[in-house]
């Protein structure tokens, strides 16, 4: 099992110094990779479709109001590491303009020495949209695929060119490039969302799953990927567990991914063997400053590679 962390991003962290400290440590700890996710805005009405994953007046949690960028906050950590991958999970490209994303990902990556892995989602928030995509939210899976296209073209060899019904690039040289082809994660579950998975993706970036149900879609995600003419072995999954406290719960009718770090464990080893290979864990979104998200990651790491995983 490949472990990792989120980086700390969130109001409770100093962006001018947690963020290369924390990523120093999690790195001499001993993990596998380190994440950041994308969090624009934090809209004051979430009424209607404005609300938490565009349920209608579900409220906003509070840290999302401040979320440090996601690409500068994994520069700092590639300036400071020499071998953990840096993944965004997740990045929406359809707030974003495609090449100039597509740039970003690969300066990240050549700077890092190879290490991004692109985490993906098509996004839910129609404030964000609003604010500043592209294309509207209804044609979030429409940009989603456009980005595909885009970033394969930008990441390939020179003259770089392409033409769809919006942009155009004459062939040109496009640099710098990747220092490896980075690897494509997609987020979401819904056949739409999986159908992409199986036919473009290196692999499946799930959240909030139980691990019995894990397994079933992995397989499923196989075999629509055979259908497409791919290998189904090459797709992989990394499972972003996202917890929002450190304090332990009562067993009995613990919801999955709830509770103290050894409980998590717990849960991080049912997914092993539902068939996960790469686990990384939000400790910075439960942890109250710097000092108590390094003890925790501290003793994830001890309690996962004690479990045998």
């Amino acid at each position: 099992m490949r472990l990792g962390v989120t980086l700390p991003q969130t109001r409770q962290y100093d962006p001018a110094h947690d963020v290369t400290e924390f990523a120093r440590m999690a790195e001499e700890i001993g993990f596998d990779s380190l994440w950041a996710y994308e969090r624009i805005l934090s809209p004051e009405d979430t009424g209607g479709a404005h609300g938490l994953y565009g349920i209608p007046d579900l409220p906003w949690p509070e840290s999302y109001s401040h979320v440090a960028d996601a690409l500068v906050t994994l520069t700092l950590a590639a300036a400071v590491t020499r071998r953990v991958e840096l993944g965004t999970g997740v990045l929406v490209p359809g707030l974003h303009l495609p090449l100039r994303l597509a740039r970003s990902l690969a300066t990240l990556d050549a700077a890092a020495g190879g290490r991004v892995i692109a985490g993906l989602g098509s996004g839910w928030s129609i404030d964000e949209f609003q604010a500043t995509a592209p294309r509207p939210i209804a044609e979030r899976g429409r940009a989603l695929d456009e980005f595909l296209d885009i970033a394969e073209a930008v990441w390939g060899p020179d003259p770089v060119s392409y033409r769809n019904d919006r942009y155009l690039l004459a062939p040109s040289r496009v640099n710098p490039k990747p220092a490896r082809r980075v690897p494509i994660y997609l987020a979401g579950s819904n056949r739409t969302a999986l159908g992409r998975i199986a036919r473009r993706a290196d692999g499946w970036l799930p959240t909030a799953i139980a691990p019995q149900r894990v397994g079933p879609v992995l397989a499923d995600l196989r075999a629509r990927a055979a259908e497409a003419g791919r290998d189904p072995a090459g797709i992989g999954c990394v499972f972003q567990v996202a917890v929002r406290s450190l304090a332990e719960v009562p067993s009995q009718g613990r919801q999955p991914y709830a509770g103290s770090v050894k409980q998590v464990v717990e849960d991080i080893a049912a997914l092993a063997e539902a068939g996960v290979e790469h686990v990384y864990v939000t400790l910075a979104s439960a942890a109250r400053d710097l000092s108590e998200l390094i003890d925790a990651a501290q003793t994830l790491h001890t309690e996962v590679r004690a479990a045998g995983l």
